[in-house]
Formats: C-alpha cells, sequence, structure tokens
C-alpha cells in the first residue's frame, strides 16, 4: 500500500505491545523504499511528508496544521510523543547507568539474582568424576517497584493553532527533560539504596575510615585510588557527584592536566579519572560519590515508551494531553556500585 493512501485511525495507538510508528511500519514497510527520494524516512515521517507537515526549522508549520484533516490529526500525539522523547534522550545520563533495559506488558516484576563474588563464579578445579561446583540463579523475593510519572499539558487548540511547531518542540523536549531526571533520580537511590531485595544496598565508604585514608571532608588523588581498588573483580568504569562533590573532584591535583582542561573549556566534556566516565547528578547525595560498573550493576524495567493520551488530542484538538512513562529499576550485582562518603 502506497503510503499517501493509508487511512490513519486512533485505533492504530491500541494495537498491544506496538507503538503507532510500528503498526504504521508493519502496514508501510521502509524496506520498500530504498533506492528512492523516500529512503531513509521511516513510516510516520512519510505521513508528515504525505501532508507536508514541516516540524523543524524556520519555516516550521503552525501547530493547526495537523487539524486540518481527520488522518492527519490522528498523528500530532505520536508527533508529541517522539519530541518528549527526543528531550528525554538529549544528554542522557541513563545509558552510563544501564547493564541492561527489560520491557514489560505488565504490573509486576521480578528480577534474576546470583552470587556474584569471586569464589563463587570462579572455575574451581574438579577433580576426575567430582561434581562440579553450581551457582545458582534465583528469582527475587521482591517485586521491583514500578513507578508511574507523568505531567498534563494544558492549552487550548485556540492558543496554540497557530504557533509554530518548532516552537512548541522546545517545551516538549524540556518536558521531556525533567521526566528522564526523575528516571535518572530512581535510578541513583536504587543503586545506593537497593531494590528492596536482601544485599542490593551498595556498600559504603567514608574517607578517613579504613581502607580510605584522608581526612573526613577532603578529597585527594590517594583516597580516588583506593576507592578504585574496592571494586575488584568489577571495574569503576562511571562516577557520579552532584555539584559540590564534583566541583572537589575536579580540584584534584592530579586530574588539573592541561587536556582535561582543554576539553572541559572547549566542549563542557567531564574528564575521566581513572578511567571512569564522569556524571554530574544532583539525585547523588551531597557529599558523596557513587561509583559503578555499569555492565554489571542495574537493570531498567520499563512499561513501554513515553505515552501521550491520543483520544482527547485527537477528538478535542489539544486542550489536555498526559505524557506518562512507568519504570523501575533493579539492581544485578548489589557490590558492582559503591559509595564514598567524602
Amino acid at each position: 500500500m502506497a503510503y499517501d493512501s493509508i487511512r490513519l485511525e486512533k485505533g492504530m495507538y491500541q494495537t498491544s505491545g506496538r507503538s503507532f510508528t510500528q503498526v504504521l511500519e508493519s502496514i508501510d514497510p521502509s524496506e520498500q523504499y530504498q533506492g528512492t527520494a523516500l529512503e531513509g524516512l521511516d513510516a510516520f515521517q512519510r505521513q508528515l511528508k504525505r501532508f507536508d507537515i514541516h516540524v523543524k526549522g524556520g519555516a516550521s508549520d503552525p501547530v493547526e496544521k495537523f487539524f486540518r484533516s481527520m488522518d492527519s490529526a490522528v498523528l500530532f500525539p505520536e508527533f508529541i510523543a517522539r519530541t518528549v522523547r527526543a528531550g528525554a534522550e538529549d544528554h542522557d545520563p541513563l545509558p552510563s547507568l544501564l547493564a541492561t533495559t527489560t520491557v514489560i506488558d505488565a504490573m509486576d516484576y521480578r528480577s534474576l539474582y546470583a552470587k556474584s563474588d569471586k569464589e563463587s563464579l570462579a572455575p574451581a578445579r574438579v577433580a576426575e568424576e567430582a561434581e562440579i561446583p553450581s551457582v545458582q540463579v534465583k528469582i527475587k523475593e521482591q517485586l521491583i517497584t514500578m513507578k508511574k510519572r507523568g505531567r498534563m499539558l494544558v492549552a487550548s487548540y485556540e492558543a496554540v493553532r497557530f504557533q509554530k511547531l518548532d516552537l512548541f518542540s522546545v517545551m516538549l523536549r524540556r518536558i521531556g527533560q525533567f521526566v528522564q531526571r526523575e528516571l535518572v533520580g530512581d535510578a541513583v537511590d536504587t543503586l545506593i539504596n537497593g531494590d528492596g531485595n536482601t544485599g542490593t544496598a551498595a556498600p559504603v565508604n567514608a574517607v578517613g575510615t579504613t581502607p580510605i585514608s584522608g581526612t573526613s571532608g577532603t578529597l585527594a588523588y590517594d583516597q580516588l585510588v583506593e576507592f578504585w581498588g574496592l571494586f575488584d573483580p568489577f571495574e569503576m568504569n562511571t562516577l557520579l557527584a552532584a555539584s559540590g562533590a564534583m566541583v572537589k573532584l575536579l580540584k584534584v591535583d592530579e586530574l588539573q592536566n592541561p587536556l582535561t582542561g582543554l576539553n572541559f573549556q572547549g566542549s563542557g566534556q567531564l574528564g575521566s579519572p581513572l578511567g571512569a566516565a564522569l556524571v554530574r547528578s544532583d539525585a547523588v547525595p551531597a557529599g558523596k560519590l557513587l561509583g559503578l560498573d555499569r555492565r554489571y550493576a542495574l537493570e531498567m524495567v520499563k512499561a513501554g515508551e513515553i505515552q501521550v493520551d491520543y483520544d482527547r488530542l485527537i477528538d478535542r484538538q489539544l486542550e489536555r494531553a498526559a505524557v506518562t512513562t512507568m519504570a523501575g529499576f533493579s539492581k544485578i550485582c548489589g557490590d558492582a556500585a559503591r559509595v564514598l562518603t567524602i
């Protein structure tokens, strides 16, 4: 079926387990456009082209362009969802924290658990006809807490109908940014305090308390090296801190080399102390550093992508739009994340 003859309807948002774009792709596969002028566009973008809707740049169309027909109005919730997701993905630190992401179609979820220490996982030397030691993989006792977060966007059609989509997108991306900030906060809380199951809270060490040297309230390179050494057999490849602790970290003499300064001044990219990616997040408690091995520390569990209330958007021409997401986090290896109190 040609992309310009597809009948669009609200029911395309209600297909279980598939997004609006996935439903469109099943009707109008992108593969059939290889070698044509439409190559590189997905099914949703081809529908924007069909109705001549420009969503970016100075020549972007007003919001009312979506509502000039019932077919084009059906595209509006997907436009909002995509724009909010784009805002969520801008400067998104979650990929630096996650080992894996699990998408579920339910309210309840239990993750897997197995001992992760060297004694349990190291291959043992096995004598002839002797039993091979086992590692048990179990289901966690406690359900993962799924939190639903959202924001209601309230605006009458008359208030925004003549506003350019490019400007409208700025506000939507801002909503997405704050949705993602809350998810990062939930991830940090799980990394530090655990997911409710025994043994999932992060070990805590303090400057000035064995095995970390120094004086409480100060931070030097020695303490960073000692903290790094506690991760064996894991690797500290991500380090998070709130603004105050990050300032102390960046003032460590050994991290103030010319290349680090040029990178920070020229691009805003933070250095990598001991090879760890630095992430600034005010979700980390003041005066603490959160180190982790992102390959083994955390699982994100989510019930689909960011959702938008489509009925009200289409039938009542915007009025109120509910933007929601549902997600939770599970610790995989409890000691793959550690806290250093300065």
